[in-house]
């Protein structure tokens, strides 16, 4: 169960839904799928977050989706989409994908390579409107170290040549990503006093608070951000309305 403390909720990632099917090894932040907690159903308009390891050759064959934003973030390796869009492109580290379903697409996620593992965040924040035209977007981003970059926000530019820009969103939602040296204090304000942030430590160690979030651990935040870094350290953070 997740930890509540004051206007915070603490995930570890030992508690997250963890299965191993063979081909693909996966861990629910939130229920989804084979896994249901009545307490972890979502963090405002994020519904799931699943941290996911697709074995060599293998992935998710072609399944529909309607009325959700989709997210994916190769942290290893690299992902072969394919869509009812038309599109057909290889997701890598290093670039963000970002999907509005809408009225209803049908995709499929397969691991680009015969050799290596490789290891993806998928994530699903609930649409701010329903049915609308279904729509598909990934791009590469420059990371600086210590510093936070907005890869996916509600005012986001899809087009091919809106480089460095935040892919955009069906919802006032912000996602941003940072790689960290230790001893960084970090605090972010949120864009509205009616969201909260979701924090996830992809690698390393922070403190919020008296709680120290180490490897794969999440928290809800139902303020603005205040961490220190204690270690050097690979963090996403969600901004999402509650």
């Amino acid at each position: 169960m997740q930890r509540e403390t004051g206007e915070r909720i603490i995930y570890r990632a030992d508690t997250r839904g963890g299965f191993d099917f063979g081909w693909l090894k996966t861990y629910h932040t939130f229920s989804f799928g084979h896994y249901f907690d009545p307490q972890r159903i979502h963090f405002g308009a994020l519904r799931v977050l699943n941290d996911d390891t697709i074995q060599p050759g293998t992935g998710f064959g072609t399944h529909p989706h309607e009325n959700m934003e989709i997210v994916s973030i190769p942290l290893r390796g690299a992902l072969a989409h394919k869509d009812s869009m038309g599109h057909e492109q290889t997701l890598k580290v290093g670039e963000v994908q970002a999907m509005s379903a809408g009225t209803g697409i049908t995709h499929s996620e397969y691991n680009a390579s015969q050799t290596e593992e490789a290891s993806f965040l998928q994530i699903w924040v609930m649409p701010e409107k329903q049915n609308v035209t279904p729509r598909y977007a990934q791009r590469a981003f420059s990371f600086k170290k210590n510093e936070w970059t907005v890869v996916v926000s509600p005012d986001g530019d899809d087009a091919d040549g809106a480089t460095g820009k935040p892919l955009s969103i069906n919802q006032s939602a912000r996602f941003l990503l940072g790689e960290f040296d230790g001893g960084h204090q970090l605090t972010l304000a949120r864009a509205d006093e009616r969201h909260g942030f979701y924090l996830f430590v992809i690698e390393g160690s922070v403190a919020l608070g008296d709680e120290v979030l180490r490897r794969r651990d999440g928290a809800g935040i139902a303020g603005d951000l205040s961490i220190q870094v204690e270690e050097n350290s690979h963090l996403l953070l969600i901004e999402v309305p509650l």
